[in-house]
């Protein structure tokens, strides 16, 4: 696929990037709505955050890894198109998507589906400069042209902040969805979540809620935890917007090294205190978005 395409000239992509385009035959198959897919997905929580660095995407896999890992046919999505994380926190950097009766196969890891922009493109490295109609139009892809079957849920990565990309997702999702906020402690990170909040408000977004992330440094040797940062804005800003607190997560050297590794700190060290803080948060976005009608657990 081009990472070169051009909006106002002719088609010039080989990938799902076409549909963005201006030539008279993408226009007809961008004006294309199907349904399907969409349909099957019974709720969709977009993880997004006002500023980079929080460890969003952190967050992300990880919640999509212990929904999958408790029965729940799960997706992972990242839209996240200038930088995409999900393929190297998953190991997946050289993988690419294959396609089935005109329709892009996910990758797979376990039960949970995986697609990205980083599955597209023919060399990892390769930057994408793209405008904002080429964004929207592929993320429009991801939703109806990818096949995702039957899901329970949907977690997407978003980038940060409130532009192009949250917004397409936002504006091209039919059903059930919500925005769940990741914050670090510091004001300098709540001044953004306010943003954030308001954004989704001015869309009339449900907000799952609030997770303050890099709360405090859990030492590895003595599993001690200090608060590096100032704590508690995440916290603060939930309280300030009547929004949902679902939890803070320390920092912990092991996260890093999992992301790092392809590894998800939730699947590799399930028994520690902060993997369990992280399927706490999951018991409640389940809770909150209320149980699918067929959650595709396993059957007594």
């Amino acid at each position: 696929m081009s990472n070169n395409s051009r909006p106002d000239s002719e088609c010039t992509s080989r990938g799902p990037a076409c549909k963005s385009c201006s030539s008279t035959s993408c226009r007809q198959k961008a004006d294309e709505t199907p349904q399907e897919s969409l349909n099957s997905i019974k709720h969709t929580i977009v993880v997004m955050s006002g500023k980079g660095g929080v460890g969003k995407s952190t967050v992300a896999v990880n919640l999509a890894v212990a929904l999958a890992a408790e029965g729940h046919r799960t997706g992972l999505l990242d839209i996240d198109i200038h930088g995409p994380s999900v393929p190297t926190m998953l190991k997946l950097q050289k993988e690419r998507t294959l396609t089935e009766d005109g329709k892009i196969l996910p990758l797979t890891v376990g039960d949970m589906k995986v697609m990205s922009i980083g599955f597209l493109l023919e060399n990892h490295n390769d930057a994408i400069i793209w405008r904002g109609p080429l964004k929207a139009g592929v993320i429009g892809q991801f939703l109806t042209d990818v096949n995702w079957g039957e899901l329970d849920y949907l977690i997407v990565d978003a980038p940060p902040g409130t532009g192009d990309e949250p917004l397409s997702i936002f504006q091209q999702l039919k059903g059930s969805k919500s925005a769940l906020i990741v914050t670090t402690p510091q004001e300098v990170a709540a001044a953004d979540v306010r943003k954030s909040i308001n954004f989704c408000r001015q869309l009339g977004v449900e907000i799952a809620g609030i997770v303050e992330n890099m709360s405090g440094f859990v030492c590895p040797s003595c599993n001690c935890q200090t608060a590096i940062f100032n704590s508690g804005g995440g916290e603060k800003t939930a309280a300030e917007f009547n929004v949902r607190f679902l939890g803070k997560i320390p920092i912990e050297p092991a996260i890093g090294t999992s992301c790092d590794t392809g590894m998800p700190y939730v699947y590799a060290h399930s028994n520690t205190q902060t993997a369990k803080i992280l399927t706490q948060i999951v018991a409640q976005l389940v809770d909150i978005c209320g149980p699918a009608e067929n959650t595709g657990k396993a059957a007594a």
